[in-house]
C-alpha cells in the first residue's frame, strides 16, 4: 500500500502596515493561494500591525515568539512571510523559529521555478533567482545546506548557493548571454510576423483570471482543434503562447497569451520577462481580462495596469474583459453586457465569446478594413501580394479578371484604392 507523501507544512506571516489602504486580508489568502499553487499546505495565519518592518527579525521578537509556538504546534516545516526578507533578517527568523523562512518573493519565483517549460522560461526564472539570492547568499546558507529539497530550493538553490558571489555572478553573466540568444531568435520571429499584416491580440490581466480559457474560446469559434492549456490554478501559463484565430468577418488575426501578473511581482522577475512582456508592446488591441467574481478585483486591475503602464502600452485600444460574471455575487451589469471597451461575459459561453470578438473587431476598424477587390488578368501579379499577406478566402473568376474579399491594412487599403470596388 502507498503511502501519501506529506506536504510541507507552513504558517503565514503578514505586517498590516499602519496608515495605509493595504488590504491585509485579501494580501493574506492571495498569499495563502500562493503557498497552494507551490505545493505546500497553509496550518494557520498571522498578523501584525506595525508602521515599520523591524529591522533584525520584520515583525519583532514578541510576533516572532508567537509564530514559533504555532510551528511547534502545528509540527509546521517553514514559516512564509508577506514581504520580502534581507539576506540579516531570514538568518535571524531561521535561528529563533528553527525551522525555513522563505518570502514572498522567493515563493513566487519557486513557483515560476516550477512552471517554466521552454528554454527561455526556464533561463528566465533562474536568472531572477540568481539576482535575487545573490546579497542574501548568508542569510539562505544554512538551511540550503541542509534541506534537500521543498519550497525555496528550486532551480539555482539546489547548487549550494553559499559558494562565492564570484561564481554566481559567472553564472548570472552565462545566462544574460544565452537569454541573449534566444531574444535574438524572438526578435527575428517578431519581424516576420509583423511583416505578415495580420493583426495582434494580446490576453493580459491577473494570474487566473481565465486568459487561457478565452483564447480557446476564440480558437473554438474559429474551429481550431488546438487550443492551448488552462487550469483553475495560479501561474499556470508562463511562456508567451502565440496562435492564428479568425474573427466573424473572416479576418486573420494573431492571439498572444502572458504571463499573469500579481500584486507585488517581484522586481527581478519582471526584469527577467521584460522580453516576453514586451510581446504587449506590439499589440494592435489588448484584452485586459478581470476575474469579475473576485472581491479584489480592483486591487488586481491596478496591478495590471501599473504593469502596463511600465510597459508603455496604455495608449493601445484596450478592451476590458470582465470574465467569470457568472460567479460573481455583486456585480453591477448582467453577463452579455457589452460597451465598446468591455465585456461582462463567462469565458466557457460561446455566445459571450461571439460578443468579444464583435469587439474587437469594432476595435481593429481604425487599422483595418474589409474591401471587396477585382483585379484584372494583366494585374493578377499583385495577387502574390495579397495571398502572402492576407487570408484572401476564396478567389471567384470570370472572363474579366478575379474577385476576393479581403480585409487590409489602413496603408494598403489606400495604396490599392484603386483595385477596390466601392
Amino acid at each position: 500500500m502507498e503511502t501519501k507523501e506529506r506536504k510541507e507544512r507552513a504558517i503565514l506571516v503578514g505586517i498590516d502596515f499602519a496608515k495605509s489602504d493595504y488590504r491585509i486580508e485579501a494580501s493574506m489568502q492571495e498569499l495563502a493561494n500562493l503557498v497552494d499553487a507551490a505545493g505546500a499546505e497553509v496550518m494557520a495565519m498571522t498578523t501584525q500591525a506595525r508602521e515599520r518592518r523591524d529591522s533584525a527579525t520584520y515583525i519583532g521578537s514578541g510576533k516572532v515568539a508567537e509564530v514559533a509556538a504555532l510551528v511547534e504546534a502545528y509540527e509546521a516545516d517553514m514559516v512564509v512571510f508577506n514581504g520580502e526578507l534581507s539576506g540579516s533578517q531570514t538568518r535571524n527568523l531561521e535561528a529563533l523559529i528553527g525551522v525555513k523562512i522563505v518570502d514572498r518573493t522567493n515563493l513566487i519565483l519557486d513557483i515560476f521555478a516550477g512552471r517554466a517549460n521552454t528554454k527561455e522560461g526556464m533561463l528566465q526564472v533562474q536568472l531572477a533567482q540568481l539576482k535575487y539570492r545573490l546579497p542574501r547568499l548568508v542569510g539562505y546558507s544554512d538551511y540550503l545546506s541542509r534541506q534537500g529539497g521543498g519550497i525555496g530550493t528550486r532551480g539555482p538553490g539546489e547548487q549550494k548557493l553559499e559558494t562565492d558571489k564570484r561564481h554566481i555572478q559567472r553564472n548570472i553573466t552565462h545566462i544574460q548571454n544565452e537569454l541573449e540568444k534566444v531574444v535574438g531568435h524572438r526578435e527575428t520571429t517578431r519581424k516576420q510576423r509583423l511583416k505578415s499584416s495580420l493583426p495582434i491580440i494580446a490576453l493580459v490581466g491577473y494570474t487566473n483570471a481565465g486568459k487561457s480559457t478565452i483564447m480557446n474560446g476564440i480558437l473554438t469559434h474559429s474551429g481550431e482543434t488546438k487550443t492551448v492549456e488552462a487550469k483553475d490554478m495560479l501561474f499556470a501559463t508562463l511562456d508567451t503562447t502565440l496562435r492564428r484565430a479568425r474573427l466573424n468577418n473572416n479576418q486573420s488575426i494573431l492571439l498572444t497569451d502572458t504571463v499573469g501578473f500579481v500584486s507585488n511581482l517581484p522586481h527581478a522577475l519582471v526584469a527577467a520577462f521584460k522580453s516576453t512582456l514586451e510581446e504587449i508592446r506590439f499589440a494592435d488591441v489588448i484584452l485586459h481580462v478581470v476575474d469579475a467574481s473576485n472581491p479584489d478585483l480592483d486591487i488586481q486591475m491596478d496591478t495590471t495596469e501599473a504593469i502596463m503602464r511600465d510597459l508603455e502600452v496604455l495608449n493601445k485600444p484596450i478592451i476590458t474583459v470582465y470574465n467569470k460574471v457568472d460567479l460573481a455575487t455583486e456585480v453591477d451589469y448582467p453577463v452579455g453586457y457589452t460597451m465598446s471597451n468591455r465585456v461582462y461575459m463567462s469565458a466557457h459561453n460561446p455566445e459571450d465569446i461571439d460578443l468579444l470578438i464583435d469587439l474587437i473587431e469594432d476595435a481593429l476598424a481604425d487599422k483595418f478594413k474589409k474591401a471587396s477587390v477585382f483585379l484584372k488578368f494583366e494585374d493578377l501579379g499583385i495577387l502574390d501580394y495579397f495571398a502572402s499577406t492576407y487570408d484572401i478566402g476564396d478567389i471567384e473568376y470570370d472572363e474579366k479578371g478575379a474577385h476576393f474579399k479581403v480585409v487590409l491594412t489602413q496603408e494598403d487599403y489606400e495604396r490599392f484604392a484603386e483595385y477596390i470596388v466601392k
